[in-house]
């Protein structure tokens, strides 16, 4: 027992906080699902295989802030999406992310601490939202992805169920509400697919990255060809994230 907090207040202490938790979750979700089918044409495809219960990694690809509320919104379960750190240290915004369930990352670096709490969510049987490129892509293609996820899926031996997203790039603000008014929504889609163990045998030269390949090529699978980018086309012997650290600067 921690010296100076009685037990029974430690248990009230954790009740209160999830009931808070809780509140912000459902908040959040539905407020996000308003706003989607409100201001976008929205399509939601495969919702229906994210599992109900047990660990899984939903891998998505990235083209606007509004994904991780979105795809959290359009989830049959509780999602505990990672989010970068610098959301966590804004005043109110910071405490409610808390609240909300998500965990902070720091961006483009082995963040050890972020996938430590990933799998620590994984192996108490919980859900958790990844973005493999770390930050949005600005040309909606998709581009070489970190092996953070695939690192997170490997240890926590879950399936992964890759999220395909399409249209939120079109939302700007605040032009996405005199659009709405001329009636031009934007079409948002939003594809599950099915969850999976990883393929990448055990031991394999550079696993994680061949992993990361692999979880790469089931969201491209879920795109439009042209969406595919780094991940169109057949796999190749060498990892698209070697490749693209092996290329020349360009000026």
């Amino acid at each position: 027992m921690r010296a100076g907090v009685p037990r029974g207040q430690r248990a009230v202490k954790a009740a209160l906080s999830r009931a808070v938790g809780r509140a912000a979750y459902a908040l959040g979700t539905r407020l996000s699902r308003v706003l989607a089918r409100t201001f976008a044409r929205l399509e939601v495809v495969g919702a229906e295989h994210v599992p109900r219960e047990g660990a899984v990694v939903l891998v998505a690809n990235h083209l606007h802030l509004f994904d991780s509320p979105l795809v959290t919104a359009l989830s049959p379960r509780r999602l505990h999406p990672m989010a970068k750190r610098e959301l966590f240290e804004v005043p109110l915004i910071g405490w409610y992310f808390w609240a909300f369930g998500a965990f902070p990352v720091r961006r483009f670096s082995a963040d050890v601490g972020a996938l430590r709490v990933a799998r620590g969510l994984l192996r108490d049987g919980q859900a958790v939202l990844m973005f493999p490129e770390g930050t949005r892509s600005r040309d909606t293609v998709l581009h070489a992805a970190l092996p953070g996820a695939a690192t997170v899926v490997l240890l926590a031996g879950a399936p992964a169920l890759p999220v395909a997203i399409t249209g939120t790039e079109q939302i700007r603000l605040p032009g996405v509400f005199f659009a709405w008014l001329r009636g031009r929504r934007p079409r948002i889609r939003v594809v599950f697919g099915t969850p999976a163990p990883l393929a990448t045998p055990e031991g394999a030269p550079h696993r994680a990255e061949l992993a990361t390949d692999e979880l790469m090529r089931r969201i491209a699978a879920l795109l439009p060809e042209a969406r595919r980018g780094a991940y169109a086309g057949p796999a190749g012997s060498v990892p698209v994230v070697a490749r693209a650290s092996a290329r020349p600067p360009t000026a």
